[in-house]
């Protein structure tokens, strides 16, 4: 599970944070530039290395295998999000690099923008809303474009760009079919839920109790009987020419693996891409967790389940990070602790677990990122994603501390003083919101997505709470996190200097957001869909609610505008427990229709007077509403026989030029797949 793109954004649109110095230190003499250019709603960043000097050249070579390997599976993602996502690409770079016209018009501006927001998207579909992105100019001007480049697109998917077909990447809206109403490409046209709930009811795992995660790599597809078959994401199946190249890079990685628990956890993936076989991959995510020694670990293959409207599919992801020795350590504590928090949780008995497994947590820094984390990246990660497996052998948690570090550096001034009710909460914000975010990511991580257990005889998440598993989820760990923020343990810990001003701050700000600023994001009369932010509003709506006979939180208008205010902390703190309770009752229990009301009547319709009075307040600020990276460029040097003998980090100039050379040096799919 990854904590996005979940407080990722959060923490710009939350407060305006102080620079997290702790995480890097530059060595660079010059002011390191975070911002690349800004369109549309979206701002392009950079993230540094730091330390890169420090590594030794055969850690830097085993960074750089992994690089290319995540980045060689880069267009798996862009055909997972829609089938004619390539053929588009394609068509609109040639423009791109041939277009000999005027480049000064108003119309060849708005083609640049709608192409860096495809780039941005991995596809035609919005990374956030997967609305379909609308071009800035007229079918008329894009045929001009067409003829004046010799660019071939065929009328139907030309026709795509500008009608209402395949609106919706992912849609959760059950009334228009989730399968029916969504353009992911993970299933042929035609195939109803029922079908595909019946196809995956006849497959059993050989122990039950250790449930394959079946759906993971592949596409289910009707063969030319009629019959539902899977369509397997690996060497020699579906995507198989890109797969073969991961292959190729993931075994020059494990040449210089950092030691045999590593390299036989990289030999397990690359059996995996060969195979299809996911008792490889639960075999391969058992060693990974293992392999816990060295300075350099990763992530790769299909993980997150969120594009996926029935929550079976994985989208393609790879991460290469280093550790962050410091921060790690100071994180630990959290990690040792998760018993005791567990222990002290307001789950109901049975559902707490008895021992919590192996949960590590390290702030990393980031070597690059490709697939569902790019341009678009988490700030969080906490795998593997197996209920089973997090129960008998624990799960890696990862906080992406320079790229938190470069979110910060590059966030827009003065949202805070905006939408916050008062000189105290701001002050707060400005002295807490750091530390607060930290807090808030190990605990959704390390202990969030750790705790509780599922009862005997319910099955997996994906089963019985369908496709509202993954709100439901993000928000019981997010839950976690708000109920022990505002706990003095966290002070008796040594991780905070002042608990109850802390978790103040925390509620503050959470509240703010769930309710108020990630609206920003929407569309003005559009529902919420993306699983992270239906998350926050229905943990926020739902406290509100429950806490309007004693005031809890107040709902203020003031000079036309509002603000909320929270008059009791213990009592939400008391609130964010109950809610925790019941959220986990409806995952161990799998009570489905719980979980869909609680999601339904809190979570997806938007105060749409709030939502525009919102819109207008932001008008003022310059900040993009999403941000996302371009990743440092890693430049082998070679001796005169071919070996490498340094790694230079070098910073891509603009947006443009790393998404060309990505599709001229790793565009090696079909563009039919």
């Amino acid at each position: 599970m990854k904590l996005l793109k979940i407080i990722g954004i959060f923490i710009i649109l939350a407060v305006s944070v102080t620079c997290n110095a702790q995480v890097a230190k530059t060595t660079e003499k010059a002011p390191f530039d975070y911002v690349v250019e800004q369109f549309a709603d979206i701002k392009v960043l950079r993230y540094q290395i730091p330390g890169w000097e420090n590594l030794t050249l055969k850690e830097q070579k085993l960074v750089y295998y992994l690089t290319q390997a995540g980045t060689s599976g880069r267009d798996i993602m862009w055909d997972q999000h829609y089938k004619y996502n390539l053929k588009i690409r394609k068509a609109l770079e040639n423009i791109y690099k041939n277009y000999k016209g005027d480049k000064t018009a108003e119309d060849w501006k708005n083609f640049e923008i709608y192409l860096k927001r495809v780039w941005f998207s991995n596809g035609i579909h919005h990374h956030y809303s997967s609305d379909k992105i609308k071009p800035g100019f007229s079918v008329a001007y894009f045929n001009g474009l067409l003829k004046a480049t010799k660019t071939t697109l065929s009328p139907t998917i030309e026709a795509i760009i500008f009608n209402d077909v395949d609106a919706k990447r992912v849609n959760l809206d059950e009334s228009k079919g989730l399968l029916e109403g969504s353009a992911i490409n993970f299933y042929d046209k035609g195939i109803t839920l029922k079908e595909t709930e019946d196809f995956y009811a006849k497959k059993t795992s050989p122990d039950p109790k250790k449930p394959y995660s079946y759906g993971l790599n592949s596409k289910l597809v009707r063969n030319a009987k009629g019959q539902l078959t899977e369509k397997v994401w690996k060497s020699g199946g579906m995507y198989g020419a890109v797969i073969d190249k991961i292959i190729y890079w993931l075994e020059k990685a494990k040449s210089v693996a950092e030691n045999k628990k590593q390299a036989d956890a990289l030999g397990l993936l690359i059996s995996y891409y060969k195979t299809g076989s996911l008792k490889t991959w639960d075999d391969y995510n058992i060693a990974w967790l293992h392999a816990t020694e060295g300075n350099i670990d990763y992530i790769n293959g299909f993980i997150e389940v969120y594009n996926d409207p029935l929550g079976y599919r994985g989208s393609y992801e790879g991460i290469v990070q280093i550790k962050d020795f410091d921060m790690s350590a100071k994180m630990e504590v959290v990690s040792k602790n998760a018993q005791w928090f567990e222990d002290n949780s307001p789950l109901m008995p049975e559902h707490k677990k008895k021992n919590v497994v192996g949960v590590s947590y390290k702030t990393v820094i980031v070597a690059g990122e490709s697939g569902d984390a790019s341009p678009s990246t988490p700030i969080g990660v906490n795998l593997p994603n197996a209920d089973w497996i997090r129960a008998e052998h624990g799960s890696k948690s990862v906080s992406l501390g320079n790229i938190i570090d470069s979110y910060a550096k590059a966030a827009g001034k003065g949202k805070l003083e905006e939408f916050a009710n008062d000189e105290q909460e701001i002050a707060l914000a400005k002295k807490y919101g750091e530390i607060g975010d930290k807090m808030h990511t190990a605990l959704h991580e390390v202990v969030g997505h750790a705790s509780g257990q599922i009862n005997p005889g319910v099955g997996t998440p994906k089963e019985s709470l369908k496709s509202y598993a993954s709100t439901l989820e993000e928000g019981r760990a997010d839950l976690v996190g708000l109920y022990y923020l505002y706990n003095p343990k966290l002070q008796e810990l040594g991780l905070v200097d002042d608990w109850k001003k802390l978790g103040m701050e925390s509620y503050d700000s959470y509240i703010r957001n769930g309710l108020m600023t990630q609206l920003v994001r929407l569309e003005l009369g559009a529902n919420i869909e993306e699983a992270h932010m239906r998350n926050r509003q229905w943990v926020s709506s739902w406290v509100f609610e429950k806490g309007q006979k004693d005031n809890v939180i107040e709902k203020i208008t003031r000079n036309g505008k509002t603000y909320f205010n929270i008059t009791d902390y213990d009592k939400l703190h008391d609130l964010f427990g109950q809610l925790l309770r019941e959220v986990q009752r409806i995952k161990s229990e799998g009570d489905f229709n719980a979980g869909k009301a609680l999601v339904e009547n809190y979570g997806v319709k938007v105060d749409q007077k709030l939502h525009a009075e919102v819109l207008e307040r932001n008008k003022q600020f310059a900040s993009a509403a999403y941000s996302g990276f371009v990743n440092p460029v890693l430049v082998p040097k070679l001796d005169k026989t071919g070996k490498i003998i340094s790694i230079e980090v070098q910073q891509p100039k603009t947006f443009a030029e790393q998404m060309l050379k990505y599709s001229k040096n790793f565009g090696v799919l079909p563009l039919e797949n």
